[in-house]
């Protein structure tokens, strides 16, 4: 076959033409996204009750739901949080389950629950996809925005009106433009206003015309009446007759007729139509102005660079046709993709380059490094091809194991050209050493390569969505070391006697003779005797290593995933008060005041958001989100501090943290619990007291002083109690009083009317917002009689939790810590300790540590599952049960070295690392695959069996020292930090040149002395 092919090269150089034709076409149409896209197991259920309680609405609306939601099949854990106005239920499912199915059966449950919900809207259910991260935001501001007037009424208006006309713009006109894209799925929108109709009546014009205020809303009402249509029938003909009968804007409000007692009058005449900005319960600010933002959702098959090209040619047009208007794209996920495949780009690039210029060195010859700069490329471009056809994308997973697949697919091309060098310079004639030396190292070649790829399959066994992800790393690793082979084996011949055959024998470049590899033979031979003088030195080592190992594993810090640089971060903050929006937006400034000179940019999401989906994590009316965009990891360092310290003196009772600004590799592995959490659940009630659960948190506490604890967020609530002996007296209902309070606090919604594609509520109340004089200026007209809503009511005090928190043993008080450097296991033993002394509650733990330490688990089945694959392979390959024994011997030294240099360098032993040992396990012995195959030949061939060992040895010297060094120099780029692609590998890469250093040593001088200890005796 390989004879065919060295006459036919215009032949193959057709069909390598071919393939890299259609590899470049797949290349422009794979799709590009930061991660694959998987599904997250997690689906989220959001509750509004605006008029309620955070006990109540624990016990009417979540509970009930919990209820239900607890019959869903694959649940794994149920999370349900209520506060004030709201609730929020996170259900966690089994790794694996059908979440489109799931997210169906939700709201069918939510649907059966819905008949014993009163009075709230439909709960909004959420399912956590990488397709619903928003690719960037966009904040949309006046360039020139008039302050309010100094006579202006802030409560009715508390935005100017050039501020509304631009929230009905952005809603009507500029996201409707940004939808039509392609690439676009939608825009959600938050911080804008919406207008309202604010009936007004006047109390003293009422009492003097003797109408109620039950009566004035009636006639209100009746004059939105929609009337169905009449058929008549004329003949032959029928005809619909309509009547209308409906307010349509204000002007329309204001000229309702009422005729009352005989006496006619209009709207206009007893009361005031306002149309206002709607009560708002939460804003957005950019860079210190009032903004709208506009969250861009991609479509999934969408590739992010045409998204970014579509948005930057609309966004260069909104400027030119909208000149009074200002839009900044923040947050842009296009950036970060961009930049991290660009990065990883850029050290293949390095890669190859210093693999050729190894080879350059090593072979000393131009021609061997331009076949090496021909496969590579070629082979990359070819799986690029097949990443089409089987539908994988290109994302940073993918092109890590692009990454590792160069440094690997080198490693073939060198043993085969360094091969037939070889026998060429031992006499062979060129076409005979090309044909020879080819067939000689096919099938260690392919060993090797099956060796390698056995170790990154068992990698799809990992659960959940790390085994979903590094599928593709697996994937990508095996289709690249697959195609590099089938390249070297076809191309590397055909192309190696094409451009050698004009010449007699081997010539090195004169450049290059004077650095001669002679020295460095007669230093291994140095080196390999006294190996075998002191074989108890390897063996020693081989023995320690297995103890370094488990001590490493025992002590090491672990975690899901290294930690990453950012110059961004979300600021989130709960003033842990019952603050206004005014006064939370107030505070934000103060924020934005103190940091501002410091930031690229800052987007302020203040109080309750607009967002339908939820992506941008929960809000709450006392708390506020601040994206802080700074130009490099050190100056935002220093604005987290001047945060936090400012926050610390200032506001002592908030509670803050600083978080990743929400790209989707944080939205599917971030930690979702802290560390470690106690659930404290009470015995013998439903309910956690305060003050029980004080006492006990503080003995925990005080059992655990090198431990912090959060202090319990408690809220203090002003009830006011209608004192039913009173309105008895007075003969005044609770509907009565119900009706006067909405009214007064404008909460009495009559109707809506609807202008274009906006609805606007239509509502009745007063132009006072202050509760005081609410409660002092609101009557109740009884039997002729006006009564003073605060003479049938009393003021009293509450104080309960702020936030519920409950699950599938019910209502628990989650206690999160961080171990530090206490056990968890010593941790756990003495809360459990104290809560049974106690007697009040009982304990169970959950938390992120429980979770690593599975993953590891799993990792560590994982590597055993690819050593046994490898033992399998090389006991094929060598027919033997014990050689394999001999290769596999090294690992152990490996994983041992590894562990160590990441344990001095500050790592941890996170997903990363733990790939990193697991590639090393298949790459570290392909050296000695192709030592002990040139001893065994040698041995058949006559050679003694040191004679063989010492005679193997330096023919593979050369070929084992540039792989090694080519695979360390391909990885050595990722060394570098600083963004997302290179802190993901970094860890890894450290993993791989630790252990890859160390394994060519062991190649080298321990493993020939195993195999001479085994096969002395038969000798």
């Amino acid at each position: 076959m390989l004879n065919r092919l060295l006459d036919r090269p215009v032949t193959v150089t057709m069909a390598l033409l071919v393939i890299v034709v259609l590899g470049i076409v797949s290349i422009r149409m794979l799709p590009v996204s930061l991660i694959p896209d998987v599904d997250v197991p997690y689906i989220i259920v959001q509750t509004s009750a605006p008029s309620l309680s955070a006990r109540e609405v624990d016990e009417t609306v979540v509970r009930p739901l919990r209820q239900q939601l607890l019959q869903l099949h694959s649940l794994e854990d149920i999370v349900c949080e209520s506060r004030d106005g709201s609730g929020t239920i996170r259900l966690s499912f089994q790794e694996g389950s059908d979440i489109d199915y799931l997210f169906i059966e939700v709201n069918e449950k939510i649907d059966r629950t819905m008949g014993s919900l009163k009075d709230i809207d439909r709960p909004k259910v959420l399912k956590s996809d990488a397709s619903d991260i928003p690719a960037f935001y966009i904040n949309m501001t006046l360039k020139e925005e008039e302050p309010l007037s100094g006579d202006a009424d802030t409560v009715l208006f508390p935005v100017t009106r050039q501020f509304s006309d631009m929230s009905r713009f952005a809603s009507e006109v500029v996201s409707k433009r940004i939808e039509q894209l392609s690439e676009v799925a939608m825009v959600d929108m938050s911080g804008y206003v919406s207008p309202e109709l604010l009936i007004v009546p006047d109390m003293k014009i009422l009492r003097q015309t003797g109408i109620t205020g039950e009566e004035f809303e009636s006639y209100i009402r009746s004059a939105n009446v929609r009337l169905g249509s009449l058929s008549i029938r004329d003949g032959e003909y029928r005809y619909n007759v309509k009547f209308q009968s409906f307010a349509s804007d204000r002007k329309d409000i204001e000229d309702i007729y009422i005729n009352h007692k005989g006496r006619l009058l209009q709207v206009k005449d007893i009361a005031k139509v306002i149309e206002h900005p709607a009560k708002r319960s939460g804003l957005v600010r950019s860079d210190g102005k009032d903004a709208v933002t506009m969250a861009v959702i991609k479509q999934s098959d969408a590739r992010m660079a045409d998204l970014r090209k579509s948005i930057g040619r609309l966004m260069g047009q909104f400027s030119k046709d909208y000149p009074e208007l200002e839009f900044e794209v923040t947050r842009d996920q296009t950036a970060l993709l961009e930049y991290s495949i660009d990065n990883l780009v850029n050290n293949i690039v390095i890669g190859i380059v210093l693999a050729c210029i190894i080879i350059f060195l090593f072979m000393q010859d131009f021609r061997s490094p331009a076949l090496v700069a021909l496969t590579i490329p070629t082979a990359l471009i070819f799986t690029m091809l097949i990443f089409y056809v089987i539908g994988l994308t290109i994302n940073i997973i993918s092109l890590s194991g692009l990454v590792l697949g160069v440094g690997m697919m080198v490693d073939n091309t060198i043993v085969l050209t360094d091969n037939i060098t070889a026998r060429w310079q031992r006499g062979d004639s060129l076409r005979k050493a090309v044909v020879r030396g080819t067939s000689e190292v096919v099938a260690p070649m392919l060993s090797s390569v099956l060796t390698t790829c056995a170790v990154f399959i068992p990698l799809v066994f990992v659960s959940g969505i790390a085994g979903a992800l590094f599928y593709d790393q697996a994937m990508a690793v095996t289709i690249t070391l697959l195609t590099a082979y089938a390249m070297t084996v076809t191309i590397i011949p055909v192309y190696y006697w094409l451009w050698y055959r004009k010449f007699d024998s081997f010539r090195p470049s004169p450049l290059l003779e004077k650095f001669s590899f002679a020295g460095v033979i007669r230093r291994y031979e140095s080196g390999l005797v006294w190996a075998f003088r002191h074989r108890w030195a390897g063996w020693a080592v081989f023995f320690l290593s297995g103890v370094l190992i488990v001590v490493c594993f025992i002590y090491m810090p672990k975690e899901k995933l290294p930690e990453m640089t950012y110059t961004d971060t979300l600021l989130k903050v709960d003033w842990n008060e019952h603050i206004a929006l005014e006064g939370n937006s107030d505070r934000v400034e103060e924020m934005e005041r103190l940091i501002g000179k410091d930031t690229e940019q800052m987007t302020s999401m203040v109080g309750m958001q607009q967002f339908v989906l939820g992506h941008s994590g929960e809000s709450s009316a006392s708390g506020a989100v601040m994206y802080i965009d700074c130009k490099d990891a050190e100056t935002l360092g220093m604005v987290k501090e001047t945060v936090a310290g400012f926050l610390d003196s200032s506001y002592p009772a908030c509670v803050y943290s600083f978080e990743p600004s929400g790209n989707i590799f944080d939205m599917v592995f971030a930690e979702r619990e802290a560390e470690l959490v106690a659930r404290l659940r009470p015995v013998g009630s439903s309910e956690l007291d305060p003050e029980t659960l004080a006492a006990t948190v503080g003995k925990i506490s005080s059992d655990l002083p090198g431990i912090g604890f959060d202090d319990i967020q408690l809220k203090k609530d002003v009830l006011y109690v209608a004192d039913p002996r009173k309105m008895a007296l007075y003969d005044v209902s609770y509907q009565d009083l119900l009706s006067v309070l909405r009214n007064a606090l404008n909460e009495n919604s009559l109707f809506n009317i609807v202008q274009g594609n906006e609805s606007i509520p239509v509502v009745m109340g007063t132009d006072t917002r202050d509760i005081r004089e609410i409660l002092t200026d609101t009557w109740i007209r009884k039997g002729g009689r006006d009564i003073p809503v605060y003479s049938m009511m009393t003021q009293t005090y509450d104080e309960d939790f702020k936030y519920i928190i409950s699950g599938v043993e019910g209502e628990y008080y989650p206690l999160e810590m961080s171990p530090g450097n206490m056990r968890p296991e010593k941790i756990m033993s003495r809360i459990s300790d104290t809560v049974g002394r106690d007697g009040s509650f009982e304990v169970n733990f959950s938390g992120s540590v429980f979770s690593n330490r599975e993953m590891t688990r799993e990792l560590i089945f994982v590597l055993l599952v690819a050593l046994v694959l490898l033992y399998l392979i090389l006991a094929s390959q060598f027919e033997s049960l014990v050689q394999p024994l001999v290769i596999m011997s090294e690992i152990v030294i490996d994983i041992a070295g590894s562990l160590l240099v990441l344990w001095i360098c500050g790592a941890t032993i996170n997903l990363m690392s733990l790939i990193g040992l697991v590639v090393i396990c298949g790459i570290v012995i392909n050296d000695s695959i192709l030592k002990i195959d040139t001893i065994n030949r040698l041995r058949k061939e006559g050679y003694h069996l040191k004679h063989a060992i010492m005679e193997g040895g330096q023919r593979r010297l050369k070929a084992i020292v540039m792989t090694s060094l080519t695979t360390i120099l391909a990885v050595c780029p990722f060394l570098s930090r600083g963004n997302m692609g290179d802190d993901l590998q970094y860890p890894m890469s450290l993993v791989i040149i630790a252990g890859l250093t160390i394994g060519t040593l062991i190649s080298l001088f321990f493993v020939p002395v195993v195999y001479y200890e085994i096969y002395r005796r038969d000798e």
